[in-house]
């Protein structure tokens, strides 16, 4: 009789309890996507050129597992918060302690470890997609990935059945301790809120100057070095705290008191709310604010790393593909490219000396790059070279004989007019120096000419790449950067998925205590349009200030990485769009779950 009841109950809320098991889905699945890289060393040390990436990653599956531990803490108390008044009802009518404990202890177990494998088939499935989405989109290589790991499905498991086993017990005891009357009456308990004007102040004063004093160590982390990162992380923190706790409830009550804004509409109960809600999720918030950082951070760099491929790429080279004996090559494939600069140069050689026709460097001039040495932070320019000057400057000789065959490098290079070229009896042959106008869309057929081009020439098979081959200088540092790549983007988005989810559920769980304040207002004759209004104004506040101050931390944290990137700041809007967009689909999701909660429906 007693389990009919629970799932008559449990039919009732069918909505929220789906809500709540497609989170904890989505929590072993995310969980799961990152263990199954965290735990794979052989990928992990063949995709990066970090030697410490795999405690870095170890690092990560340890705060990865405190923010699921503070996720299922949230998920737990929005489940005990729908449940708790049906439970106290079963034991007016008589149910015994034990049994209502039990009934409790399996609802969670059982909930919580069908999600949990759910999950695991989904993170499959989910790394499966994500990865090959990654390797096709980016053009990323990796070696000794695979969506399956057993290794990550054993820590899953096993990790989830612990968290839910815990939480089982203290939900059992919690409830039987408790007295009914408090269970009945818990979503009307007011929560006492004290404050010292004194202490608020300094807290104010401490916040502000926690986090100059963090960015001011991070803006400057050349001269600090270690101790800086050190100092930032600890003020960062403690300034992202009192930020929440004093900062924000400063500027809202200077609103509270300015009437031409507090007096419009429900703003002054909006205002209201989001005092206490601050207040109340301080160390949540602070929490997803520091999150926020870090998985942004992590896609960020991780773009920043593609970015950084092309850059060093055409530091190293200035045509795109090169062709030796290019007579042999199909030039209806070469038209193909779509070149914006196609020079041919045709050769002659003897066994002391290569010969050039001077006419033809006049007419399509050799091209070279001042500042060419390989630095990402010196962008090379182009720069045409005429005939005279390419017979006069050994150096720019130099240049062009870093495009001919490894047997035409030692030889002299002679530039001649047309006839004295004619009456070389010599055998002829031609270099073809060609530049795209897009390198990434033409790129394979890039790499077709140039494996042909080995084909062609018999000294070139046995070199696996050269430098003067521009696809082979990108394939070259695609392999270095794209782990960096790959990995933060399941950084970056498994940590979004925690943060968000967290920050979702610690909402809804106080819903219950918030409908009788909207049921009051709808009594009193308050339009839905208002309540709803007020009611995406509230959560779009909770969402967007630790979003906000996430991006600050992240602006500032990019100087860490200046040593690694030439500039971390660049094309920053993709992966702040593609951040925002998903944040975006969390707080729609979020103020529907909450509106259809609090607000009830006219009939």
């Amino acid at each position: 009789m007693l389990w009919k009841l629970s799932l008559t109950g449990i039919k009732s809320r069918l909505r929220d309890y789906l809500v709540l098991f497609s989170g904890l889905v989505m929590a072993s699945a995310i969980f799961y996507m990152f263990e199954s890289m965290a735990s794979n060393e052989a990928f992990l040390t063949s995709n990066s050129t970090i030697s410490s990436t795999v405690i870095i990653f170890r690092l990560g599956s340890v705060l990865l597992g405190i923010i699921t531990f503070v996720y299922i803490l949230y998920a737990n108390s929005f489940l005990m918060t729908m449940r708790q008044k049906d439970y106290a009802m079963f034991m007016m009518l008589g149910a015994k302690g034990r049994k209502i404990a039990q009934m409790i202890f399996s609802e969670t177990f059982i909930v919580g470890i069908l999600a949990t494998l759910v999950g695991s088939v989904v993170g499959m499935g989910l790394t499966s997609i994500v990865s090959h989405l990654l390797v096709q989109q980016l053009n990323i290589k990796i070696s000794h990935f695979s969506p399956f790991s057993v290794h990550g499905l054993l820590i899953t498991i096993v990790f989830f059945s612990i968290l839910f086993l815990l939480a089982a017990i203290v939900n059992a005891f919690s409830i039987v301790k408790k007295p009914i009357l408090t269970l009945i009456r818990a979503d009307q308990t007011p929560t006492q809120m004290k404050q010292h004007k004194f202490l608020f102040f300094l807290e104010v004063v401490l916040g502000i100057a926690s986090l100059t004093c963090g960015y001011y160590m991070m803006q400057n982390l050349e001269k600090f070095q270690l101790f800086g990162i050190v100092i930032a992380l600890v003020t960062i923190v403690l300034g992202t705290y009192f930020i929440f706790h004093s900062v924000i409830i400063f500027c809202l009550s200077l609103l509270k008191k300015a009437d031409g804004i507090a007096l419009r509409k429900l703003n002054n109960f909006t205002l209201s709310q989001l005092s206490f809600r601050i207040r109340e999720y301080t160390q949540m918030l602070s929490m997803v604010a520091m999150l926020f950082a870090l998985a942004l951070g992590a896609l960020t760099v991780g773009l920043g790393f593609k970015n950084e491929i092309s850059k060093m790429t055409n530091s190293f080279t200035v045509y795109d593909v090169v062709l030796n004996n290019a007579q042999k090559i199909d030039q209806q494939e070469v038209a193909k490219l779509d070149p914006k600069v196609n020079a041919s140069y045709t050769q002659k050689e003897d066994e002391q000396t290569i010969y050039y026709l001077s006419e033809q460097f006049e007419q399509m001039p050799f091209i070279v790059k001042e500042g060419m040495n390989g630095d990402r932070n010196i962008k090379p320019k182009n720069k045409e070279i005429t005939a005279t000057q390419l017979a006069q400057e050994l150096t720019l000789q130099d240049s062009l004989r870093e495009y001919e065959l490894p047997e035409q490098q030692p030889k002299e290079i002679k530039l001649v007019s047309q006839e004295e070229f004619s009456q070389l009896n010599l055998p002829e042959t031609t270099l073809q120096l060609i530049q795209v106008t897009d390198f990434d869309k033409q790129l394979s057929n890039l790499e077709k000419l140039v494996a042909e081009n080995k084909a062609n020439n018999e000294e070139l098979k046995n070199v696996d790449y050269s430098f003067t081959q521009k696809a082979d200088v990108y394939n070259t540092f695609n392999s270095m950067f794209s782990g960096f790549e790959f990995m933060g983007f399941f950084l970056g988005l498994a940590f979004l998925t925690m943060l968000a989810s967290c920050l979702m559920f610690k909402i809804l769980s106080g819903s219950k205590s918030d409908q009788v304040r909207y049921e009051m207002l709808q009594k009193i004759g308050t339009r839905q349009g208002l309540l709803t209004q007020s009611i995406r104004r509230e959560i779009g506040v909770l969402f967007l200030a630790p979003g906000l101050l996430g991006v600050v931390h992240v602006l500032f944290g990019l100087q860490m990485f200046k040593l690694l990137m030439s500039d971390p700041y660049d094309n920053l809007w993709l992966p702040f769009t593609i951040f925002f967009v998903l944040y975006f689909v969390y707080y729609v999701i979020t103020t529907w779950l909450y509106t259809g909660i609090v607000l009830k429906k006219k009939a």
